[in-house]
C-alpha cells in the first residue's frame, strides 16, 4: 500500500506519509537462532552464540533484544493483513526469511498507515514494512507540497509495484487508464501515494481541458473499496498486486475487476531511520542473501506476487 510523504509513487500504496504514533497490537514472525561458530559470532541474550549468517552485522541493541519491531498497516492483502489473529502476507513472509539470515524475530504491529514513519522516528518501531513506496520526498522528509516535515528515512528496496485501478465488476464506466478518470469520483486511502496520484491526475485532466477528478479519501483502503462497490466512486487506486488480489477474492471474485498500469512501476522499501545505517546495511545484506538462496522468491510466490520481484537489494533507489 502505495501514503502522505506518500505510500507509493504515481506508481505505487503506494502510500505518501507524514507520521505520528498509534499502533494497534498484532504480531508475528519467526526466527532462526542456534549455536554459532567462533568466527566473529555474537551472542544472544541467553549467552548462546547465534549461528545466523548475518547476526553480527546487526546493531548491538537489536542483537540484545533479539527482535526487530516492525510498523505496518495490516489491512492491505496480500501484502500485509490479519488472518486468524496473525499478521500475514507478502511482507511478513519476506521478513521471516530475513529473520533466518539475521537470527532475530521480526515482530509486526499494526497501526494507521500515515502514522507509521513518525512512530518509527519516536522509537515505537525499528523499521516500517508496509508496502511503503520509496520516494525522494520520503527520503528527505518532505510533504506533498515540498515542505520539510521530518528528517526523512532510508529505504532498503525489496519489491516493485505499479498502480492498480480497482473498479466494479463489469467495469460499467469502461475505465482503462488513469486518463479515463477525468470528471469522475475516485476513492483512495488517505496518506498514500495514490492519494497524490489522484491529485496529479486531476491536474492533468484540468490541463487537458477536461473535468477534474473528484477525490474521496478514507482512513483505510477497505473503506475506499466499499465506496466503489456501492457505486459512490468509479475506482479505487492502490498497488497492482493488491488490486489483483481484491478482484480475485472479494465476493468470491464477483465484486471487482482490476486494471494494471505497468508503465508507472515504483519500488517498495523497508524504511529505516537515517541514524541507523548499521541496521539498514544489515537488512540490505539479508535481502541479497534471500534473493540468492530462493527464499525471497518462495515468499512472493506463496501470494502470487512474483511479478513484483527485484533481482538485487538497493538503498534509496526510488524516485
Amino acid at each position: 500500500m502505495t501514503a502522505s510523504t506518500t505510500r507509493r509513487t504515481t506508481a505505487a500504496r503506494s502510500r505518501i506519509a507524514a507520521v505520528g504514533a498509534i499502533a494497534v497490537a498484532g504480531a508475528l514472525i519467526l526466527t532462526g537462532c542456534g549455536d554459532q561458530t567462533d568466527k566473529g559470532s555474537a551472542a544472544t541474550p541467553s549467552g548462546k552464540a547465534n549461528a545466523a549468517p548475518l547476526f553480527s552485522k546487526l546493531p548491538k541493541k537489536i542483537q540484545d533484544a533479539g527482535v526487530i519491531k516492525v510498523g505496518t498497516d495490516a489491512t492491505y492483502a496480500p501484502m500485509e493483513f490479519t488472518e486468524g489473529g496473525k499478521i500475514v502476507g507478502v511482507d511478513p513472509g519476506i521478513a521471516e526469511a530475513l529473520g533466518k539470515q539475521l537470527g532475530v524475530t521480526f515482530k509486526f504491529e499494526s497501526g494507521t498507515f500515515d502514522t507509521l514513519i513518525g512512530s518509527m522516528q519516536t522509537g515505537r518501531s525499528d523499521v516500517v514494512m508496509s508496502s511503503l513506496t520509496d520516494t525522494k520526498a520520503r527520503q528527505e522528509g518532505l510533504d506533498d507540497k515540498g515542505a520539510k516535515t521530518g528528517a526523512g528515512v532510508d529505504f532498503v528496496d525489496y519489491f516493485s509495484a505499479s498502480t492498480g485501478i480497482l473498479v466494479k465488476k463489469g467495469n460499467p464506466q469502461g475505465i482503462k487508464t488513469l486518463d479515463d478518470l477525468c470528471g469522475k469520483k475516485v476513492a483512495v486511502q488517505r496518506g498514500t501515494t495514490y492519494e497524490q496520484s489522484a491529485k496529479d491526475q486531476s491536474e492533468k485532466c484540468k490541463t487537458a481541458g477536461k473535468a477534474e477528478v473528484s477525490i474521496e479519501s478514507f482512513p483505510t483502503d477497505a473503506e475506499a473499496q466499499t465506496r466503489v462497490k456501492a457505486g459512490g466512486a468509479v475506482a479505487d487506486l492502490n498497488d497492482s498486486p493488491v488490486a489483483a488480489y481484491i478482484a480475485q477474492t472479494a465476493g468470491g471474485g464477483n465484486d471487482f475487476e482490476a486494471i494494471a498500469n505497468p508503465t508507472d512501476a515504483g519500488l517498495f522499501g523497508i524504511a529505516v531511520d537515517k541514524k541507523n545505517a548499521e541496521l539498514r546495511d544489515a537488512l540490505k545484506a539479508a535481502l541479497d542473501a534471500i534473493i540468492k538462496d530462493g527464499s525471497y522468491k518462495a515468499a512472493l510466490d506463496k501470494w502470487n506476487a512474483g511479478s513484483g520481484a527485484v533481482t538485487e537489494a538497493k538503498i534509496n533507489a526510488g524516485s
